[in-house]
């Protein structure tokens, strides 16, 4: 079956277009868009305007790509500037009725679930890796018996820490200290990274996606961090609008890395839309109806 699934996430709004067979996803196409969803919610609890404009002119094109690649069933995830917003789940009754997608709002586990469930796709998993994915409101921490959603993405720490252009060395320092504190105590031996900090850094590092060492980040902060926006949107391999959050991302694998002694992260591609495609496969199928409760009143 070929299905769709569209990611409404806090720094980014992504689309898979792929095909599941027996419990396999086979990707057809991608797409990623800087949307900022996210933008204010953590002060304001509240999705803003421009934001919204931001994805729904984005979700114009995608539901153009999917109509065209012929997806069957398409599903939407809301993640944590949704479930942090008060108008989230009028959002996401606004996108059901608007678009025809099937919506759900992930709670933390949730997304933890499915991160770790398209990480798994096609492989097998040890009990001690640990797959790290940082977004733009939360960072997930999953491993054969953890399923963890911390408060800690990129757009968040940004919005809260750092404010300089470039940052100051206090509010760098606060950053990474917010970061240790909410850390558990996890003992993985290996780890497995998703999103688009992590293929971001490991693209300004190697120009590839591949495997991404602490001494890379490390180095990869410092230069990031040392420069102002103007610059780090020019550099050759991150896209300019990630520019703004990149900092405060690098500091979050940084301190990963360093409070359980990895030495480096394998990176991966597969993450929640792979997860969230299974999810899409079992949809039933679609029916019109009346627009959802709360339809065109989230803003």
């Amino acid at each position: 079956m070929r299905v769709g699934v569209v990611d409404l996430g806090t720094n980014s709004t992504r689309l898979l277009v792929a095909d599941v067979h027996d419990g396999h996803v086979d990707d057809i196409a991608r797409d990623t868009r800087i949307t900022r969803l996210g933008e204010g919610v953590d002060e304001r609890r509240r999705l803003l305007p421009l934001p919204i404009t931001r994805v729904r002119n984005v979700l114009s094109d995608f539901r153009r790509e999917l109509e065209a690649r012929g997806a069957e069933r398409v599903l939407a995830i809301g993640t944590s500037a949704i479930r942090d917003a008060e108008n989230g789940e009028a959002f996401l009754g606004e996108i059901e009725w608007s678009y025809g997608f099937a919506t759900r709002m992930l709670s933390g586990e949730d997304e933890a679930l499915l991160t770790r469930r398209g990480v798994a796709n096609g492989r097998e998993l040890d009990e001690g890796t640990l797959v790290l994915d940082v977004g733009g409101g939360s960072t997930e921490l999953i491993t054969a018996e953890t399923r963890m959603s911390l408060d800690l993405g990129s757009v968040r720490l940004t919005e809260r820490f750092l404010p300089g252009d470039p940052p100051t060395r206090e509010e760098l320092d606060r950053c990474a200290a917010a970061v240790r504190e909410a850390l558990p105590d996890l003992r993985p031996a290996s780890a497995i990274g998703v999103a688009g900090t992590i293929t971001s850094l490991a693209a300004l590092e190697l120009g590839r996606y591949d495997r991404l060492s602490r001494a890379s980040v490390e180095s990869q902060l410092e230069r990031l961090a040392s420069i102002p926006l103007a610059v780090r949107r020019a550099l050759h391999g991150l896209e300019p609008e990630r520019a703004p959050v990149i900092v405060a991302g690098a500091i979050i694998v940084d301190e990963v890395l360093r409070r359980y002694g990895l030495d480096e992260l394998e990176v991966s591609e597969h993450d929640i839309l792979h997860g969230a495609a299974l999810e899409a496969a079992a949809l039933p199928e679609t029916e019109e109806g009346d627009a959802p409760p709360g339809a065109y009143t989230c803003c």
